[in-house]
């Protein structure tokens, strides 16, 4: 696929989802401190799968 067919436009919205549900799980997280144990790696999980995102559409990957 080439670079060119990716608009900036639908990268940056999908980033902004990821970034919403970041901040979705941190709101539940603090809410509801009993998940907050089953939920803490999904923040750091998240942030991995948007640097390789990135990472894939610099290499043409996506």
């Amino acid at each position: 696929m080439n670079r060119a067919l990716l608009d900036v436009e639908d990268l940056l919205k999908l980033v902004l989802v990821l970034v919403l549900v970041w901040l979705v799980l941190r709101v539940i997280g603090e809410a509801f401190d009993i998940f907050f144990g089953l939920l803490g790696f999904l923040p750091d999980l998240l942030g991995l799968v948007v640097v390789v995102l990135i990472v894939l559409w610099l290499l043409d990957r996506i």
